[in-house]
């Protein structure tokens, strides 16, 4: 087929066939004129006259799961940050903050060059070692390393200032109202008096046992939170180093020749504290020497002579730079002044202080060398057993006969969850994420390849059957299903007993006489506020809602903290001590203008993103972080509130 395509090609047919599709473009055009001119744009963000890159998002999206990983502990995939929405969220989060920057740029908020360049001088990560300043050469390393060229990190400072200046003068000034601190201080500091009786379940009348028609009923009901998830039922096979090193020979030789090799790095070496005064020629060096042996102060005679005194504090030899300047330097004893003419130019030692070091003894290592060649040893083991247990899958034999071969057990594990659980609900020790997703990628009778599980550890799975998502069989939740019939019914008759009971006191008879002629009694809980709800542990969390949205004499039921109810009466409020409140007020009212201030923030990147018509291209954030795209169509505009960190944060 393909020869026979190219002889087509060169044949005089086709020549006519192009010739004459060329004219017909020349004669009528193209039907995009702007074929050859489109603009092509691969923006994740757009804001205004600025944009985000798909390698930009990415590394945002990079920098904030490491910042997760690092909390959760674990590493954390791509299809797992979108499942949770942390794409979303850094999407989010950088397109308020860009749109926010291009706001503040077009009204003309712009910090000075000189004073980007301040800042950025007094960031420590870019400063020289030795003379502990500001280095152009460190500080253009330091961006490379972290994939940053000095004019987005120099635009990102902008940014940086831009809103620091913003927030200055929006929080300026701005101070919440006295009387609102006031209003607030006499809401918590007020205190509640209230009294209530318990109707509890022993007090109604025991409802029948119900019949299976009503049980089938309420499973229909409850169809959803009855439904179990998915099951599966797998053979492992694992590949640990754990499962080879018990007992592992040590070769003497290997051990020996380890230890050369690490002797030095394992030693501590000779440090000292050295003063270094670069001399510019041979007769300044001299003149400097004699200076320092008569006691002068090495920095103000570097001063005197135009230079700056170099201290290398307890330092070994390889942390001088100049090579025959630290060979000097070791070679001088405490406190005697040397001059030496080094690769870098004359200069003026002075030895402070000798550390000497210490070469530490095979016997001293050998238990953590013997781990190390051990360690080394199981990893060779387990890759020589994933080579022989590949070799047999990809001849033909199953997960089962090609751990046969290789010599490795195989586990069985389930039924269980995506999640990891048991048809009781509990943790299945020994799984990790990266099993997990391997399992439920294949289907049933599908076996995965070797997989990398980390540290060293690999393993193959085979899903042995697939439980689809479904009711448990009436029979085994009947007992379930009559349990939560029966709690309902007494439910209802407590509500409806509380609600009665509740109706006698609101049309005139005391709380005390309603509660014994229930065969119940009455407790008092005075003083409450809500300064000092936590501490009444007995009272539900319904109760306390009730108590506290009532007004004096109001009469509520509510649920107590055990299964029952509760009628109650609140019969008194009390305002708190004037000296209190007011001192209350005073600590209240700058948290209210920390709100006040927040609220305003959360304005400004509102409008910030309207007024600059952001863009957001959904699919291709996707795209960018190595997920498939899920919506086909155009960019979608968003404006208006994100739930991103604001751009604007004091």
């Amino acid at each position: 087929m393909i020869a026979a395509i190219r002889r087509f090609a060169k044949s005089w047919v086709a020549t006519l066939l192009f010739g004459l599709l060329i004219v017909s473009f020349a004669v009528f055009g193209i039907g995009n004129r702007d074929l050859f001119h489109a603009k092509i744009s691969n923006s994740v963000i757009t804001a205004g006259p600025r944009t985000i890159s798909m390698a930009e998002y990415k590394r945002e999206f990079d920098a904030y799961k490491a910042q997760v990983e690092q909390q959760v502990g674990q590493p954390i995939t791509p299809e797992l940050a979108a499942a949770n929405g942390l794409d979303r969220r850094v999407l989010e989060g950088v397109a308020t903050r860009e749109a926010f920057a291009a706001m503040l740029t077009k009204i003309g908020v712009r910090p000075a060059d000189k004073l980007i360049v301040s800042e950025i001088q007094k960031i420590p990560a870019f400063f020289d070692q030795v003379t502990g300043r500001f280095d152009k050469v460190s500080y253009q390393r330091r961006l490379a390393d972290n994939n940053l060229t000095v004019a987005a990190f120099e635009g990102r400072m902008r940014d940086q200032l831009t809103e620091q200046e913003a927030g200055t003068g929006l929080v300026a000034g701005l101070t919440a109202p006295r009387a609102y601190a006031a209003m607030a201080a006499i809401y918590t500091m007020e205190s509640r008096d209230a009294a209530y009786f318990a109707v509890e379940p022993s007090s109604v009348p025991q409802p029948p046992a119900p019949t299976d028609d009503q049980l089938t009923q309420l499973m229909k009901e409850n169809a959803a939170q009855l439904t179990r998830p998915e099951f599966r039922q797998l053979s492992v096979v694992r590949f640990s180093p754990s499962q080879v090193a018990a007992n592992m020979p040590i070769d003497p030789a290997e051990l020996q020749k380890r230890f050369n090799f690490r002797k030095d790095t394992l030693s501590t070496p000779d440090t000292r504290t050295v003063i270094q005064i670069p001399a510019k020629d041979a007769a300044t060096a001299l003149k400097i020497a004699g200076a320092l042996a008569k006691g002068g102060d090495p920095a103000a005679t570097a001063k005197a002579n135009g230079v700056e005194a170099i201290t290398y504090a307890n330092k070994p030899k390889s942390a001088i730079a100049d090579p025959k300047v630290a060979t000097a330097a070791f070679g001088t004893p405490a406190g005697q002044v040397a001059t030496v003419k080094g690769d870098l130019g004359f200069a003026v030692i002075k030895v402070v202080a000798v550390v000497p070091g210490r070469a530490v003894t095979l016997e001293e290592v050998r238990p953590a060398l013997e781990a190390e060649i051990r360690k080394d040893q199981a990893s060779e083991k387990v890759y020589a057993l994933t080579q022989a247990y590949d070799d047999a899958h990809q001849g033909g034999a199953t997960l089962a006969a090609a751990a046969a071969k290789a010599g490795v057990p195989v586990a069985s594990l389930g039924p269980l969850t995506q999640t990891g659980r048991d048809l009781t609900g509990q943790p299945v020790p020994g799984l990790s994420q990266k099993l997990m997703q391997t399992a439920w990628s294949l289907p049933a009778g599908g076996e995965s390849e070797v997989e990398d599980a980390g540290n060293g550890e690999f393993f193959a799975v085979r899903v042995e059957k697939v439980i689809p998502p479904a009711i448990p069989p009436f029979a085994e939740i009947k007992p379930v299903l009559a349990r939560a019939w029966t709690q309902r019914e007494l439910v209802k008759a407590m509500q409806a007993k509380a609600d009665a009971l509740a109706a006698r006191v609101k049309k005139g008879e005391s709380l005390e006489a309603v509660a014994a002629s229930a065969g119940s009694s009455v407790t008092p809980v005075p003083g409450i506020d809500r300064q000092s709800i936590q501490q009444h542990t007995e009272l539900s969390q319904d109760m306390l809602s009730k108590l506290f949205t009532s007004r004096a004499g109001d009469v509520f039921t509510a649920q107590n903290s055990h299964f029952g109810f509760v009628v109650g009466k609140l019969t008194a409020v009390h305002p708190g001590d004037e000296t209190a409140v007011a001192r209350s007020a005073e600590q209240i009212r700058p948290q209210m203008s920390a709100g006040f201030y927040r609220e305003v923030v959360e304005s400004a990147n509102v409008a910030a993103r309207q007024r600059m018509k952001v863009v957001i291209d959904t699919n291709r954030a996707r795209e960018a972080i190595g997920l498939e795209p899920i919506d086909p169509k155009a960019p979608v505009k968003v404006a208006g509130k994100a739930p991103g960190k604001p751009a604007l944060a004091k």
